[in-house]
């Protein structure tokens, strides 16, 4: 724990990712197997079975501290995050000395049985555990049973880190990363050898993802290098044919049970097949939209009487990507030869729930625009633009020549919405208001009010977040918690990229990917859009609906 606690904190301490590969190098290096472990796991966002409600640890810290609630709420509210706030409040004279007991033996001592426990067994561990520890290693406790360790470790870094331990390529060791991990010291060990022995049959390929297209497409140069396809709004997945069917997701969850019509058709692709691609629910000789699909998301068993009652609507795997044929990695090998087999072996498969992505013909940058004029009505979100050399690399790389791919979306979706509550960011913007919440005009007991229906926290500079800050804090109508509800007065322009029904939100209405574009500072209030603007959307994303 005193070693794990110690690269928290120099991870938290700095933002240079140099600084932080070499921190997680040399904690890999030293510390035990069982610890390291646990480590891969927790900064891959694997949290331990274990936790607690945050009103139960404040409760426990109000104990042990003797504050007022009303004091404990002002110095959460001034340092923005739960755990902080309760490592810096409670006692310092108990478990002064930092604690030598092992990261795992702390995950499976202290943090595994509070998922058993009553609520006077879970007080009592918890105590326990902040008596033995001093106030950095409380903090990350905290995390432990709260979850969470935003300290800037992304899997790439992390990647790098190990690689560099077990002496193999980066590339090597994201794939090794890849789908499911056990945090257990056989599997860390296995994870640096030099013979990997993890289920590499089971493992998808990291994913290759596009860059958002900024200035005109003809600055790309000739057309004729360039592959155009649809960005398909459905689930990106990659589809294993390993001795066994395998469909991941992108992030990284195994759904393969939940698609049997694709999955039973590709079990007769050649064996040592992985395909790249996206799975729609297709109907009416077009893809359906995303919230369509959703009926199908996190459900234990595929829905089976549904099958049948909706035999317009299949699910399909449109693949746009070969990653694996004949057992072979074909990642490094240019786009244009991965496409012409990636053509083959679907026709040669020849089945309706497997698809190749079509490629667009239109022959001028000028053209293709047209094309992608149209993407609204046919469901797609605009194109996707792949040179023909590009090899397929791991996550969001800059294209730069014929290294990347681009995407080309549609403009969103707008609405103009009124700011109603505003929430407290983390880490290093944990003092300020940088999460708010919108709404729009609706009737309710045939009065005019404001309906919230949706949250968004990216759009704005650090200027701009930092004034915005300074007015929620002038104009606070009450508190909530660590949340602000604001004076109904300052109208943004709200963009999204998909609209459904949902009954989880008082404008009966979500959208998919929201941000702020800007503010409208020539609106008041009462300029804003209404239930029946966003209604209006949502017919044109779904006429059926």
């Amino acid at each position: 724990m005193r070693r794990f606690t110690r690269l928290y904190m120099e991870l938290d301490a700095t933002s240079s990712t140099s600084a932080k590969t070499e921190a997680l190098v040399g904690y890999f290096r030293d510390a035990p197997a069982e610890d390291s472990a646990w480590a891969v796991a927790l900064f891959l966002g694997q949290r331990p079975k274990g936790s607690t409600s945050s009103r139960a640890v404040t409760q426990l810290a109000l104990d042990a501290s003797g504050l007022p609630r009303w004091l404990f709420d002002e110095c959460r509210a001034v340092v923005g995050e739960l755990a902080e706030t309760i490592a810096l409040l409670l006692p310092s004279e108990a478990g002064a000395a930092p604690s030598e007991e092992p990261l795992s033996r702390v995950i499976h001592d202290r943090v595994m049985p509070l998922a058993g426990a009553g609520d006077e067994e879970r007080a009592s561990i918890i105590r326990d555990a902040w008596a033995g520890f001093d106030r950095d290693q409380r903090l990350v406790y905290l995390k432990l049973i709260r979850g969470g360790f935003r300290v800037g470790v992304q899997r790439r870094m992390l990647s790098r880190a190990l690689a560099e331990v077990a002496g193999v390529a980066p590339a090597v060791m994201e794939h090794r990363l890849a789908g499911s991990y056990a945090p257990t010291g056989d599997a860390y060990r296995a994870l640096l050898s030099e013979e990997h022995a993890g289920d590499h049959e089971a493992k998808p390929y990291p994913f290759f993802l596009a860059s958002q297209l900024a200035d005109e497409p003809g600055s790309l140069g000739d057309r004729g290098r360039w592959f155009a396809e649809w960005k398909w709004d459905g689930i990106r997945a990659q589809l294993l044919r390993r001795h066994r069917v395998h469909l991941w997701s992108r992030g990284e969850e195994l759904i393969t049970h939940q698609f049997p019509e694709i999955v039973g058709p590709a079990a007769s692709l050649p064996e040592g097949t992985v395909l790249d691609g996206e799975i729609l629910l297709w109907g009416d000789n077009a893809p359906r939209p995303f919230a369509a699909l959703q009926r199908r998301l996190n459900r234990k068993v595929a829905p089976t009487p549904q099958l049948s009652l909706f035999v317009s609507e299949t699910p399909v795997f449109m693949a746009f990507d070969l990653l694996e044929a004949d057992g072979q990695d074909l990642r490094e090998r240019p786009a244009r030869e991965r496409r012409e087999r990636l053509e083959a072996v679907v026709e040669a498969l020849d089945a309706p729930a497997i698809r190749a992505s079509a490629l667009l013909s239109e022959s001028t940058w000028d053209e293709l625009g047209q094309a992608r004029e149209s993407s609204r009505d046919r469901g797609v979100e605009g194109l996707v633009l792949k040179h023909a050399e590009s090899p397929y690399a791991s996550g969001r790389v800059r294209p730069e020549g014929s290294h990347g791919w681009w995407k080309w979306k549609v403009d969103p979706y707008t609405a103009d919405a009124v700011l109603v509550y505003a929430y407290p960011g983390s880490g290093r913007r944990a003092t300020l208001y940088t999460d708010y919440a919108f709404a729009v005009w609706g009737q309710e007991d045939g009065e005019r009010v404001l309906m919230p229906f949706t949250r968004a926290y990216s759009g704005l500079d650090q200027s701009e977040i930092e004034a915005l800050d300074g007015w929620i804090r002038r104009n606070t109508v009450r508190t909530m918690g660590p949340a602000r509800e604001v004076r109904p007065e300052r109208v943004f322009e709200i963009g999204f990229e998909g609209i459904a029904r949902s009954p989880r939100h008082k404008a009966g209405i979500a959208v998919r990917f929201p941000r702020i574009l800007r503010e409208r500072t020539d609106k008041r209030a009462h300029d804003a859009d209404t239930i029946e603007t966003l209604t209006e959307l949502l017919r044109m994303a779904d006429p059926d609906t």
